[in-house]
């Protein structure tokens, strides 16, 4: 790596009206990238995710995730003086996010329309739930009722309706998150061309159905859907979970009939299964599960997890342990690469893992996670507002 420690990002300044998961992680992003991030947050309550949970030494474990590296600055934005230390912000910055209550952007004059003739360069994206037109514009959006939406609940869980599952983090924040992310670092690119900023518009909905296209395919034309299949895969078996006789599960894939009599001779010690008319072809495993998860069962029955993840290896058949949040924390891979690093916090010091795609020829911006208001003054200090000034707009309410 190099030891120059320029970033991509350097010198790019944006501005969020984020909370929840889906704008601070698309800044946090940014911010990982070199960016300036700061971060306006309601006075005396700040971004609500603040308030999620107390189980990281009593900061919430949402808002530890998606906020570090980041500058917090309070900002009554109904204030009549709120607009003018904003429109001070928006001269110096690249980017505005935004993911505020359906319409609120508009009403407070956030829109690109209202900025781009003040502010030509300024990229402006907005993150909802169903995107800036259309009969869902005004609909409340959360994860879980995106997942709903989005069709993903429909694949997840057991195969009654009672038993279907959302999945365990909040992927649809995530996708938006994501794809917000590498729009603004595209329309960076485009700026540098045209000289121009532009208007952004990611919906939830439609960047999770994105990552449903595997399904979606699947069901083309009215043919029936993947079934839901728990942790097994729907249509390839035996791929999933399988107890041990330890009382934990391994997790294991097979993907072609060279796999398979490898697993019949290797792992299960019965060759002759590799050969029987019931499990002759995939198709064949997957329609005749329930007697093949009998027989595995048996076996690892007599064989505890790094046993049977032994006999999967020698075998070369694809497997993983199924691991709880402490078994990801103490991961040996994780440690082995060096991922872990700490970071400031109000509550002092915290681990975190370095984002995924490391650059040689930089290493991730990884500083400290901001209390509330941390750095109001300091800015407000940069805007040129002096001490009397900073004191006048605390008093008054607008801070």
């Amino acid at each position: 790596m190099s030891t120059e420690q320029s970033r991509p990002l350097d010198g790019i300044t944006v501005v969020s009206f984020e909370h929840a998961i889906a704008a601070p992680f698309c800044t946090r992003q940014l911010a990982d990238l070199g960016a300036r991030v700061i971060k306006i947050e309601r006075p005396g309550v700040g971004d609500f995710a603040r308030g999620y949970d107390t189980r990281v030494r009593g900061l919430s474990s949402h808002f530890v995730w998606t906020n570090r590296s980041k500058e917090s600055l309070t900002l009554n934005i109904k204030h009549e003086e709120a607009m003018t230390i904003l429109d001070k912000l928006l001269v110096e910055a690249d980017v505005l996010v935004q993911n505020l209550a359906p319409g609120a952007a508009a009403r407070l004059g956030l829109s690109f329309d209202d900025l781009h003739e003040r502010f030509p360069g300024l990229i402006v994206c907005n993150i909802s739930g169903y995107g800036e037109t259309g009969p869902y514009t005004d609909k409340k959006a959360y994860d879980l009722l995106i997942q709903s939406e989005g069709g993903v609940l429909s694949t997840t869980g057991g195969p009654e309706d009672e038993d279907m599952a959302k999945v365990g983090c909040s992927i649809a924040d995530i996708s938006a998150g994501m794809y917000a992310q590498n729009s603004i670092m595209a329309a960076l690119i485009q700026r540098g061309k045209t000289g121009r900023g532009t208007s952004i518009d990611v919906s939830m909905l439609e960047t999770i159905v994105e990552w449903m296209g595997y399904p979606m395919y699947y069901a083309f034309d009215g043919q029936p859907q993947p079934p839901r299949a728990g942790a097994s895969h729907s249509t390839i078996y035996p791929y999933g979970p399988f107890a041990t006789g330890d009382g934990q599960s391994v997790m294991l894939g097979l993907q072609n009939e060279r796999e398979w009599g490898a697993f019949c001779e290797i792992v299960l010690q019965q060759p002759e299964l590799a050969t029987d008319v019931r499990f002759a072809t995939n198709s064949d495993r997957s329609a005749n599960r329930g007697e093949l998860r009998t027989l595995i069962h048996e076996a690892f029955a007599a064989l505890t997890a790094d046993q049977a993840i032994e006999r999967l290896d020698r075998a070369s058949i694809a497997n993983a342990h199924v691991n709880d949040m402490a078994g990801v924390w103490a991961h040996p891979q994780l440690a082995a690469r060096d991922r872990w690093r700490r970071v400031g916090s109000p509550v002092g010091e915290l681990p975190a893992l370095l984002p995924p795609a490391a650059n040689r020829a930089f290493e991730a911006r990884m500083d400290s996670i901001p209390d509330l208001g941390e750095h109001t003054d300091a800015i407000l200090a940069e805007l040129d507002y002096d001490a009397t000034d900073i004191a006048r707009l605390h008093d008054a309410g607008a801070v």
